[in-house]
C-alpha cells in the first residue's frame, strides 16, 4: 500500500451539520492518507448516533479524537504536538476525554496509555464500531484500548456522514488493509490484511451520494487493484473459493465498470494502486468510459532495481516502464504521479541516477516525494542499517523535487490553449472572483466565477499556467452537466 502524506497540509478538524439534538460535542482531526480522512467520517457517523455533535472548537469539545499517520516519522511527531496541545485545554477543561484512532492507535498501543499518559481513549483502525463501548468505559473513568486487527471489516454497513465537505466530491471505500510487505512499510501491520468490500453495498453508497447532489467519487483503498470480492473474506483465501464464487467474483476493473453504468453523469477516480498489481484490463475500461478520469497515481518508489529490490518490491524498473507504454498506448493523455522515496538504506549515487533517469523517461505530472524515515517494527528497520547521511537524503530529494518540478510544468503545459471539462470545487484560495476544480486528469484549473455554480461541469479554454495550475476562461456547460 502507498500511503499519501502531504507535508504542507495541517489536520482537518471535521464538522458534522444539522445535528443539533445531540448532546456532547467531538472535535476530529485527520492526518495523513486519505483513507484516514474517510474512516474519520464513519466515526463520526458512529459517534452520531451516541450523541455526539461534532465541533471545529477544540476548548468546546468533550471528546477529542485524533486520526493518526505512522508512514514516516514526521507524521508522528506533528501528531505528538496536537496531543499536548490537546492535553493543554484539557488543563482548563478536565471533563475532556482525549483519543487516538488509526495507525499510531495500532502500532504504539497502549504505550500513550501507559507511559506517556496523554490520552483517555486508543483504538485502532478495525475497531471504531467498539467505540461507543470503549467511551462508556472512559466516561466511567476507565482508560480503554482497543486495537485487535480484524479479517473482515470493512464498514461496508456503516454510511458515513460526509464532514466539512464541498456536497461535489467523496471518498468511497472499496478496500481494507495490504498484503503486500513492503520493507520500509507499517501500513500491513497497522491496518491489518487485505480484504475487499461487497460491490452492492459499494454501488448503495454511490447511487445516494448522487441523490445528495455530489458529482465525482473516488474509489479508496490501500492497493485498489487489488479489489477482489467473491462473497469470502481474505483475498488470499479466494483459491478456497468454490467454482460458483470464482465464477461470479467482481474484481477492479469489473467494479469501475459496474461504478461508471451505475451512475454515467458522476466521474469517478480511485487511489491508489500498486505496479505488480495494477493490470491492463483496469486501464481499458478506464479508456471505454467517459466517466472515469483519465489519471493514474502509480507510486515507483525508486528507479533502482537493487533498490526496489531491498524494498521488497515486486516489480522492476523494466516492469514499471512497459506498464506505462501500455497506459500510453491505451490512454494517450492519461496523467500518472507518483509516490518516490530518496536515501533508501544502501541507495548509491548511481540507484539514485536510476530514480532520475526514470523520472525523465515517465514526465509526472507530479509527486509525492519523501526522504527516507524509518518506521520501528518494520523488516528495513529490523534487517537494514539507516546509513544514508541526512544531508545526503535531503540532497537527493531536492534534485527529485527540483527535476519534478519541471516536469510537471511541462505536463500541465500540454493543456495549454485546450478545451479541458472541469468540476467546480470551490472558490479559488487566491480570488474570491474565481472558481477552482480539476480536470479529469486531476489537474486544478481556476477560472472566472461569471454565472457558473460549485458542482457544475464546465468546459474551460485554458490561456496560461503555472507547474501546478491550469487558468482559462469558462466558454459554456459541459455536456456532462
Amino acid at each position: 500500500m502507498e500511503e499519501i502524506f502531504d507535508e504542507n497540509k495541517q489536520g482537518e478538524a471535521l464538522v458534522l451539520e444539522g445535528k443539533t439534538a445531540n448532546s456532547r460535542k467531538l472535535f476530529i482531526e485527520s492526518y495523513g492518507c486519505a483513507m484516514n480522512f474517510s474512516d474519520s467520517e464513519i466515526v463520526a457517523s458512529i459517534l452520531s448516533k451516541e450523541g455526539f455533535n461534532t465541533t471545529q472548537h477544540l476548548e468546546d469539545a468533550d471528546l477529542v479524537l485524533v486520526n493518526t499517520c505512522s508512514i514516516r516519522d514526521k507524521a508522528e511527531q506533528t501528531v505528538r504536538k496536537r496531543l499536548e496541545k490537546y492535553n493543554a485545554v484539557k488543563r482548563i477543561n478536565p471533563g475532556m476525554k482525549i483519543g487516538v484512532l488509526g495507525c499510531m492507535a495500532e502500532r504504539l498501543k497502549t504505550k500513550f496509555l501507559e507511559e506517556e499518559k496523554m490520552v483517555d481513549l486508543v483504538v485502532g483502525p478495525d475497531a471504531y464500531k467498539d467505540l461507543p463501548n470503549l467511551i462508556a468505559e472512559v466516561d466511567e473513568g476507565h482508560q480503554a484500548v482497543n486495537v485487535i486487527l480484524s479479517k473482515e471489516e470493512t464498514y461496508g454497513d456503516i454510511s458515513p456522514v460526509r464532514l466539512h465537505s464541498n456536497g461535489v466530491t467523496a471518498f468511497v471505500s472499496i478496500t481494507r488493509g495490504c498484503d503486500n510487505m513492503c520493507t520500509f512499510c507499517v501500513v500491513p501491520f497497522t491496518r491489518g490484511r487485505e480484504r475487499s468490500r461487497d460491490p452492492q453495498s459499494i454501488l448503495e453508497e454511490i447511487n445516494d451520494l448522487w441523490d445528495k447532489g455530489f458529482k465525482e467519487v473516488t474509489l479508496l483503498g490501500q492497493n485498489v487493484d487489488s479489489y477482489l470480492w467473491y462473497g469470502g473474506g481474505l483475498k488470499k483465501d479466494f483459491n478456497k473459493a468454490s467454482d460458483l464464487q470464482k465464477a461470479t467474483a467482481t474484481n477492479f476493473a469489473q467494479l469501475l465498470e459496474l461504478c461508471a453504468k451505475a451512475q454515467p453523469k458522476m466521474r469517478f477516480r480511485f487511489s491508489t494502486s500498486n505496479p505488480q498489481d495494477m493490470t491492463l484490463d483496469v486501464v481499458e475500461t478506464m479508456a471505454r468510459f467517459k466517466n472515469i478520469c483519465n489519471y493514474i497515481h502509480l507510486p515507483v518508489q525508486s528507479g533502482s532495481n537493487r533498490i526496489l529490490k531491498a524494498m521488497n518490491r515486486q516489480h522492476t524498473r523494466e516492469d514499471y516502464f512497459e506498464l506505462i507504454d501500455n497506459i500510453k498506448r491505451i490512454l494517450p493523455d492519461c496523467t500518472i504521479s507518483h509516490d518516490i522515496i530518496t536515501g533508501f538504506p544502501t541507495e548509491t549515487e548511481a540507484d539514485h541516477q536510476d530514480t532520475l533517469s526514470l523520472m525523465d523517461y515517465v514526465k509526472y505530472a507530479f509527486g509525492y516525494m519523501f526522504a527516507y524515515s524509518e518506521r520501528p517494527g518494520t523488516m528495513a528497520e529490523r534487517k537494514l542499517e539507516d546509513d544514508i547521511p541526512e544531508a545526503v537524503k535531503k540532497r537527493r530529494l531536492q534534485e527529485v523535487v527540483d527535476l519534478q518540478q519541471k516536469h510537471s510544468k511541462y505536463r500541465t503545459e500540454q493543456f495549454l490553449n485546450k478545451t479541458v471539462e472541469v468540476l467546480i470545487e470551490k472558490e479559488s484560495k487566491k480570488s474570491d472572483m474565481h472558481w477552482m476544480g480539476r480536470n479529469e486528469q486531476n489537474t486544478v484549473v481556476v477560472f472566472p466565477k461569471e454565472h457558473y455554480n460549485i458542482g457544475d461541469f464546465v468546459n474551460v479554454r485554458t490561456t496560461d499556467c503555472t507547474s501546478a495550475t491550469l487558468i482559462g476562461v469558462a466558454v459554456g456547460y459541459s455536456e456532462n452537466n
